[in-house]
């Protein structure tokens, strides 16, 4: 499954580092911004999947930062950072559209915690959404993979795998990529895991002569199109 993108925004180097260091370790991808415009400019490049922000900063505030966000994004889970702990600030967070908030200092444990339950709430909204490309169809919140009418039982890694490309349809990735986003850190690059799982797969998605859709691209990596 694709690593969810967290973007991370402090003034502090070493709040940031810290933070930084803690995801990563826990499996996220992470982008840092140490200013409210970089913050925004970053978010609208590429919309990440969750946003730790903290209220004190330079120039743009949180707060700011948080309802520009959140008029561009609706669903975005935003984290507040504070170092406020009355009620008002608290209030004013949340009016200004943050989802939950952590009172600085605050143990790393806890953050862990409150981002995986943001992302298990977002996930929730669109579990239901159901992947599609050509006859191939993913359910999310079932994990069930089938070609036209016939269930397909998959492992893990092979769902995973499946998920992703059809997240990206007709998208081209290396098999680098492939494993940064789907296997982690887990196989060198020069490991043939990829090719060993695309091969399993393609057994199982056309096991009743249905066409190719996992297509080598020569020279480069996989992509699912027809």
């Amino acid at each position: 499954m694709d690593r969810p993108r967290l973007l991370i925004v402090d003034d502090d180097p070493n709040i940031l580092s810290t933070m930084k260091r803690a995801l990563t370790y826990a499996g996220y991808a992470v982008v840092e911004a140490d200013t409210g415009e970089s913050a925004v400019r970053v978010a609208r490049l590429r919309v990440p999947d969750l946003v730790i922000l903290d209220v004190m900063l330079p120039g743009l505030d949180g707060l700011d930062v948080c309802r520009q966000l959140r008029d561009d994004h609706r669903e975005l889970p935003i984290l507040l950072l504070t170092a406020r702990d009355r009620v008002p600030d608290r209030v004013a967070g949340l009016d200004a559209g943050a989802d939950d908030y952590l009172v600085k200092p605050f143990a790393l444990d806890e953050l862990l915690a409150r981002v995986r339950a943001l992302l298990r709430r977002t996930r929730a909204i669109i579990s239901d959404e159901v992947h599609r490309y050509s006859d191939l169809t993913l359910n999310p919140a079932t994990r069930e993979v089938r070609r036209g009418d016939r269930i397909i039982d998959l492992t893990a890694r092979e769902y995973d795998l499946v998920e992703f490309l059809l997240r990206h349809a007709r998208q081209v990735f290396s098999r680098e990529t492939i494993l940064e986003r789907v296997w982690g850190a887990e196989f060198s690059s020069e490991s043939n895991v990829i090719d060993v799982v695309v091969a399993r797969l393609r057994e199982k998605l056309e096991a009743n002569g249905e066409v190719r859709l996992v297509q080598t691209v020569r020279g480069v990596g996989y992509a699912l199109r027809e």
